[in-house]
C-alpha cells in the first residue's frame, strides 16, 4: 500500500496518450491544433486543448432533455476547449447524462454553471478509443474571496437559485449522500484494504465506530429534511470568480442530499467567523430558496463523513499511478495519526450545539 505500483502494473488511463486526447477532440467535431495542457484533476482526466476554429466544426444546436426545456449549448471560446475523460467504471452513461442535463438546465436559467458542449443531435457524451468524454468551453477565473461579505451574499443567491432548480426533479441514476455509503462503506473498505498501520488500526476503527454513531445522532436531530439535486462538491476550488461574479464547474459529484451540503464547505475559520459567514450566505440564499435551520445539525456530521470518505477514496484509487505520485503521504503512519486526531476533534465538535442562523 505504501509503495507506488510497479511499472508493470497497468491502469486504464495508461492508454490515454496525447494522441488519443487530440484525436478524441477531432472525432467530436473540433480540429485540434496540437496544443495540449493537462489540468489538475485526479478522479477523471481533464485537458485543455487548442482548436483551430473558435466555433465548432459540428453544428451545435440546443440540447433537449427530459424536462422538455432546451438547454443552450455553449460554444468554444478563445480557441480552446476543455475535454474531460471519465474514469472507467465509475458512472453509468445514464448517470453522466443526468449530470449534464442538470448543468444544462442551470445554464438555461442563466445561472453561471459551465455546461458541456452538445453536437447537432443534442448529445454531450462521446466515446473514443474506449474512453467516454465530454467537451466544455474554457472558462477562466480566480479563487473566490469568501472573506468579503458581499461575495458571500452573491454566492448565496446563486446557491439558492441552483437549489430551487435542483428541488424540481430527482436524480434517477445518481446516488444519495448518506451515512451508509459515505461512512460505513468507507470504513469497511479501509478495513479490508489493510491500508492503516497495524498499531493504529484499533484506534482508528474504534473511533470511526463512535463518530459514525454521533453522525447518525446528528442526522436524527435534523429530522426529515428534503433531499434535492446538489452540486455535491461545492468547495472554493470548484468556483471560478471573475469581475462578473462566480461560475460553477465540475458537477461530477452531483447527487441527491441536504441543501446544507453545498453550503458548509464555503465556511471557514473559528465558530464566530463561520456564524457570520453563514448569515451572509443565507441572507442571499433565502431570496430564492427556503432554508430549514434544522439542517444546521448536519454540518459537522457531513464534515465527518467527508473526512472518512476521502481516506477511502484515496485507498480505492491507489492502483492509479497518479495517486501515489500526488499523495505520497497517504501511505505514511503520520497521515493516519493525523486522521485519528482530526476525528477526535470532530467527535468534540459534534457534541457542541450547531451553528446558529442569526
Amino acid at each position: 500500500m505504501t509503495d507506488a505500483p510497479s511499472p508493470s502494473t497497468r491502469h486504464p488511463y495508461d492508454a490515454l496518450t496525447p494522441d488519443v486526447v487530440l484525436n478524441a477532440v477531432d472525432a467530436a467535431g473540433y480540429r485540434s491544433d496540437g496544443r495540449l495542457l493537462a489540468l489538475n484533476s485526479y478522479e477523471n482526466r481533464v485537458y485543455q486543448v487548442g482548436v483551430e476554429d473558435v466555433q465548432p466544426l459540428m453544428k451545435c444546436t440546443p440540447a433537449f432533455h427530459p424536462s422538455g426545456v432546451a438547454a443552450r449549448s455553449p460554444s468554444a471560446s478563445d480557441g480552446w476547449v476543455v475535454v474531460k475523460f471519465y474514469r472507467p467504471g465509475r458512472w453509468s452513461d445514464e448517470a453522466i447524462r443526468e449530470e449534464h442535463v442538470f448543468s444544462q438546465t442551470l445554464a438555461e436559467a442563466e445561472i453561471p454553471a459551465v455546461a458541456p458542449l452538445a453536437d447537432e443531435n443534442g448529445e454531450t457524451l462521446f466515446m473514443h478509443a474506449g474512453f467516454r468524454f465530454a467537451l466544455y468551453p474554457r472558462r477562466g477565473g480566480r479563487w473566490p474571496d469568501l472573506e468579503d461579505p458581499d461575495n458571500l451574499v452573491w454566492m448565496g443567491r446563486f446557491m439558492g437559485r441552483i437549489h430551487a432548480i435542483g428541488a424540481t426533479r430527482t436524480f434517477e441514476h445518481r446516488p444519495t449522500l448518506d451515512i451508509a455509503s459515505f461512512g460505513h462503506a468507507s470504513v469497511d473498505y479501509l478495513r479490508e484494504a489493510a491500508v492503516i498501520p497495524d498499531y493504529l488500526r484499533e484506534a482508528y476503527f474504534s473511533l470511526s465506530k463512535d463518530v459514525l454513531a454521533q453522525v447518525e445522532a446528528g442526522f436524527e436531530r435534523a429530522g426529515d429534511y428534503a433531499k434535492i439535486r446538489l452540486h455535491g462538491d461545492c468547495h472554493p476550488g470548484n468556483i471560478l470568480w471573475t469581475d462578473d461574479g462566480p461560475h460553477f464547474v465540475d458537477f461530477d459529484d452531483a447527487r441527491m442530499g441536504p441543501a446544507v451540503q453545498d453550503l458548509w464547505m464555503l465556511l471557514s475559520g473559528e465558530r464566530p467567523q463561520m456564524t457570520i459567514q453563514l448569515d451572509e450566505i443565507l441572507s442571499g440564499y433565502t431570496e430564492f430558496m427556503d432554508f430549514h435551520p434544522r439542517e444546521l445539525h448536519l454540518i459537522e456530521p457531513l464534515r465527518t463523513l467527508r473526512m472518512i470518505h476521502y481516506s477511502a477514496w484515496l485507498a480505492r484509487r491507489w492502483d492509479d499511478p497518479s495517486f501515489p505520485r500526488n499523495f505520497p503521504w497517504f501511505g505514511e503512519p503520520r497521515y493516519w495519526e493525523e486522521q485519528i486526531l482530526a476525528l477526535r476533534e470532530q467527535a468534540a465538535e459534534m457534541n457542541e450545539p450547531p451553528l446558529q442562523w442569526m
